[in-house]
């Protein structure tokens, strides 16, 4: 079963054949939630969404009963392509540029969409297959770190954590556009997967060029995480 096929499982059936209009109300909540969970991340409120979407609020919920429901729909795909990441790494010979792979595309999904993190690290308690997703993904990135060390490409005492602290520096990037973010990750991934490596390159490779970001983007974090 596919990663979105195992987290569709749960959540609420959609009549076969909807009305027009009813596909048209369920597709632009989707289209609204995905986007503002991209720039928002997953706290916004399901009246928000309403708002956003020209939807009464009694809609949205009859298209999706809860938020759970709502975040899995619109992260179906995201979540897919997180897990297909880490299979194609896994089926690539080089363990260490398959390792590359995963570390470069999935900073860059996390720096262009902030809901996608909270998203797949949430514990949802509804039916929703959020925990057996993400458990199966750690498995097999657990299986790639293994072959890389082996290989003798990925330092011997990375450790899983370091994918957490990973993910968690990248999350902090803040910058004025998601062109810039984007920019800003891939750079960060690099100068990561320097220290990563077991033996450096000498020469080491070059970095991918500097956003522009300054101090001055650190007080504007500090101000939207007081905010929250």
């Amino acid at each position: 079963m596919t990663a979105r096929a195992s987290l569709m499982a749960g959540a609420p059936a959609e009549p076969q054949a909807l009305r027009a209009d009813a596909l048209h109300n369920r597709n632009r909540i989707l289209e609204v939630a995905r986007e503002t969970f991209a720039r928002r991340g997953i706290d916004v409120t399901m009246r928000e969404i309403a708002r956003r979407a020209g939807v009464g609020v009694a809609t949205l919920y009859r298209r999706f009963p809860t938020k759970e429901s709502l975040v899995t729909a619109a992260f179906a795909d995201q979540i897919e392509a997180c897990a297909s990441v880490v299979d194609d790494a896994l089926a690539d010979p080089d363990p260490w540029r398959g390792f590359c792979t995963v570390v470069e595309k999935i900073c860059a999904m996390q720096a262009v969409d902030r809901g996608f993190t909270a998203a797949f690290v949430s514990a949802f308690p509804d039916n929703l297959d959020f925990e057996g997703v993400r458990a199966g993904a750690e498995q097999r990135f657990a299986e790639l770190t293994r072959r890389a060390k082996a290989s003798g490409q990925l330092r011997a005492d990375f450790a899983d954590e370091d994918l957490t602290l990973m993910i968690m520096a990248n999350g902090g990037i803040v910058a004025d556009t998601a062109e810039a973010a984007l920019a800003t990750s891939r750079r960060l991934a690099a100068l990561l997967l320097q220290a990563f490596r077991a033996h450096p390159a000498d020469p080491p490779a070059p970095l991918p060029p500097a956003a522009p970001i300054g101090l001055h983007h650190l007080m504007s974090a500090a101000r939207a995480s007081s905010a929250s």
